[in-house]
């Protein structure tokens, strides 16, 4: 009979201990994110989309050797003599290929880096042509696709950016 009732009296603490809880969140202000309007912003070592910089690189093709996927291209800029230059002619990353593992960013020696993951991790494929971003002189950090329907190079619909300018790491 004692064990019955003190079962009972266990029950009903734990029910009020749990009421008590949810009280207490009750009065607390929200956290919930209304997500296409508002947006969290990821912690700093968050491998986000590639970007790349063309007139921060050197070309030393280190990015490419360390990439495990074999996902990135490039050619070296030439002079009026048809000698490398330590400048970048163009540059391209494929995403269907890429696994974010940023080998890429730890081997390249410029500072800032030239090639580097951002923050954001809303990036739209609707194509397989978009999986390839390219970079020239005057692209964009995010780069741009080549559309082989149209036969030019096109910004890629459907990105949103969280950042203008995307932090970099040194």
């Amino acid at each position: 009979m004692i064990g019955y009732f003190s079962r009972i009296f266990r029950d009903a603490k734990a029910l009020v201990q749990g009421h008590g809880i949810t009280l207490g969140y009750l009065f607390k202000p929200a956290v919930t994110v209304h997500y296409p309007d508002e947006k969290l912003l990821p912690f700093e070592k968050f491998r986000g989309a590639l970007l790349f910089d063309a007139a921060t690189c050197i070309s030393c093709n280190l990015c490419v050797k360390a990439c495990p996927s074999n996902c990135i291209q490039l050619e070296n800029a030439t002079n009026e003599a048809g000698k490398k230059v330590a400048k970048v002619a163009w540059y391209s990353i494929d995403f269907g290929k890429c696994n974010f593992c940023r080998l890429c960013e730890e081997a390249c020696p410029t500072k800032p880096k030239s090639v580097w993951h951002s923050l954001d991790y809303e990036v739209v494929f609707t194509k397989r042509d978009e999986m390839v971003r390219c970079w020239k002189a005057s692209f964009p950090f995010i780069g741009r696709y080549f559309d082989r329907q149209a036969g030019d190079f096109k910004d890629p619909e459907g990105q949103v950016s969280i950042h203008d300018v995307a932090p970099r790491r040194n």
